[in-house]
């Protein structure tokens, strides 16, 4: 690798591993496997960097390996099991920094792809139409999935005994 590509590279990452994390933890909402997700995200780029060079949008190209790594993830049989050394007789952990209204307790309800989708379209603010080119989705899809994933926030929201 070319010193100035190197370099180039090492630029691109700079200015955008922030809101990669970000990302990562919005979907994942664990700070740990997000640094994760990143770093297989960035090892991927920079395995196809050649590739990555040509295209039109390198954001876009790095959020659909970010998206495919963290589903990929998910699909892991040791992800499904979850141990708790008590289990918890309590009320829930009060919400992270920055998220007062429990936003992200909201998205941990939601399925994997409504969730890809509403932070997609939400959070990094892409259309309708990026966001089906990110996931490799018809834009009926994303549509759709944007549509319930909302619908099932308000549902939680407003059921009895939940927020308001």
């Amino acid at each position: 690798m070319k010193a100035q590509d190197e370099a180039a590279f090492r630029d691109y990452v700079t200015g955008r591993i922030e809101r990669l994390r970000r990302t990562a933890y919005l979907l994942c909402h664990d700070w740990h496997t997000a640094d994760d997700l990143v770093s297989v995200t960035l090892a991927t780029l920079f395995r196809r960097r050649r590739r990555a060079t040509e295209l039109a949008d390198l954001d876009a190209y790095t959020r659909r390996i970010l998206l495919n790594t963290w589903l990929d993830e998910r699909r892991r049989p040791w992800r499904r099991e979850f141990t708790r050394e008590r289990l918890p007789d309590g009320p829930a952990p009060p919400a992270a920094p920055g998220d007062e209204h429990g936003l992200l307790a909201l998205l941990r309800t939601l399925p994997a792809h409504q969730r890809a989708v509403l932070v997609l379209r939400f959070y990094c603010d892409l259309s309708v139409d990026e966001t089906a080119e990110t996931l490799g989705l018809p834009t009926g899809t994303v549509k759709s999935q944007t549509s319930r994933g909302l619908e099932a926030l308000r549902t939680v929201i407003t059921e009895p005994g939940g927020r308001k």
